[in-house]
């Protein structure tokens, strides 16, 4: 990046932001106390990066904080008080105001100690990395930078402001934010700050489940996502908050068996980041609804955390073979287990969890189309199990493809186009993403002369299949197919004369 460019960026920031800033740092000058923008607001700004929300910090006390926006601002409130924030919002910007502070986990302890302070050099000290221990003084627009996070920025590096290990140890989740910031911006960590990653890795154990989450979030929803993953297997730290993730890296693929199936965990997941706009702009030529239920929004972290998490089940289903062979049967649905009970460690919501969970189920299930071929029923059962996730799906299974014997990759982008090609026919003809049975509950009823019961629903899945297997069948079809399930499977007690 070009530092000319990066001021510039930063000054034409500061200006279209004038309209916050200025009065804001006047009402703090004119009452006696200082107030600067901070961290990730100067650290955006020089990168030209979206700023939706302002971050300040002040010598002020909360109740001054208060007392001295509560008139200007929209809105605000307190529920960052005991750490000293203060929210607002004004003309439609969200802005954070906190004292000066200096805080450090104790121990054993998952919370912070906060102490305020009354410097902002001593405050810029206790950020996590240089690059967001940077400021800039209100009103005078005077930038601060006392630990070279220009510079570093500038170079793409992450440093810490004093000793790494010091960090650390006062709030060990800058460790995963280091892996956040390798991903988001392409930065490297210095040696310094990879070492004592690695030497304080189980230091990340006494942070909370949700904030660790948090940070995996933005992680994995980087630009290089594979990046800081990376960083947190080679420091130990995915062995404490992915585990799964850090034991693929002796493991050994079922299709070449010489093949690192972390190594080729990394790739999937680059390559899903890639399809990702693929897709979207499938979607706009299209003209897809943003309505429909598998519509596509990038960056989506359900696909790219199936994409990393989809081989999880190969160390427990590791097999060896007479002849050296190696296979992993069924790594699928032990991996969807494991990717669930994962994400419910890490307090990720059930629809989330299910989703991914689900992807890494059906990540196979494509293998076998180009060879033996699907029939319609086949196909329809494709889209129909993956329902909504069904671009997900297709992002996850075309990424899969690593292989470099470029006759087998062409042959699977081939097949699996075709197979894309028969579910748009299939769907202009059928509506696949809602398949219904041709008679509904209520019908199969009327037809049976039953009142409601598990019978029901039985009948009910039967017809489904029978729409799976042969297409839209029409009312009078689908009454003759039921009756003759029902010839089949009703209960001796049951009168089958009349309208049964």
């Amino acid at each position: 990046m070009d530092p000319q460019t990066a001021h510039a960026r930063l000054h034409d920031k500061l200006d279209e932001l004038d309209f916050i800033l200025g009065p804001l740092g006047r009402r703090f000058s004119e009452a006696g106390f200082e107030l600067a923008l901070v961290g990730g607001s100067v650290r955006d700004a020089l990168l030209g990066r979206p700023m939706p929300d302002l971050d300040f910090t002040t010598d002020a006390r909360p109740d001054d904080i208060l007392r001295l926006i509560a008139d200007w601002v929209d809105t605000h409130w307190d529920i960052g008080r005991e750490f000293g924030t203060i929210g607002a919002i004004k003309s439609g910007v969200q802005i954070e105001i906190t004292t000066y502070r200096a805080e450090a986990y104790e121990a054993d302890s998952r919370k912070p100690a906060v102490r305020f302070g009354t410097d902002l050099h001593a405050d810029l000290v206790r950020r996590d990395f240089t690059i967001g221990a940077m400021a800039i003084r209100l009103p005078s627009k005077t930038f601060v930078d006392p630990h070279d996070g220009f510079t570093d920025l500038i170079e793409g590096v992450i440093r810490t402001p004093g000793a790494a290990a010091d960090s650390f140890s006062d709030d060990p989740l800058r460790m995963m934010r280091a892996a956040r910031f390798t991903s988001q911006l392409g930065l490297d960590p210095v040696a310094e700050v990879e070492s004592a990653m690695r030497d304080m890795a189980d230091r990340i154990t006494i942070i909370s489940a949700e904030r660790i989450q948090v940070e995996l979030v933005k992680l994995m929803t980087g630009i290089d996502p594979a990046a800081g993953i990376d960083l947190l297997v080679r420091t130990d730290i995915a062995d404490h908050v992915l585990p799964e993730v850090a034991g693929l890296r002796l493991e050994t693929d079922e299709h070449h068996r010489h093949k690192d199936v972390y190594q080729h965990s990394l790739t999937v997941l680059r390559q899903a980041v890639e399809l990702e706009e693929h897709y979207i702009a499938k979607q706009r030529e299209a003209e897809l609804s943003t309505d429909d239920p598998t519509f596509l929004r990038a960056p989506d972290f359900v696909v790219r955390f199936a994409a990393l998490m989809h081989d999880v089940g190969k160390p427990a289903t590791r097999r060896f073979l007479s002849g050296g062979a190696v296979t992993f049967y069924h790594h699928d649905a032990v991996g969807a287990k494991l990717t669930a009970k994962r994400m419910r460690a890490l307090r990720f919501d059930k629809d989330t969890t299910k989703a991914v969970g689900r992807l890494v189920e059906l990540h196979l299930r494509f293998y076998g189309y180009g060879d033996a071929g699907w029939t319609d029923s086949a196909v329809r059962r494709y889209v129909t199990d993956a329902g909504p996730l069904l671009t997900r799906l297709h992002i996850l299974t075309r990424a899969d493809v690593t292989t470099r014997n470029k006759k087998k990759a062409d042959r699977l982008a081939f097949a699996y186009d075709d197979l894309e090609e028969r579910i748009e026919k299939l769907n202009e003809q059928e509506e696949l993403a809602s398949i219904r049975p041709d008679l509904d509950g209520r019908q199969i009823m009327e037809i049976l002369d039953i009142k409601p019961s598990p019978l029901v629903g039985k009948a009910y899945k039967h017809l489904l299949e029978m729409r799976m297997e042969h297409g839209p069948l029409g009312p009078d079809r689908a009454e003759e197919l039921l009756r003759q399930w029902w010839a089949e499977n009703a209960p001796d007690d049951s009168s089958t004369d009349g309208h049964a």
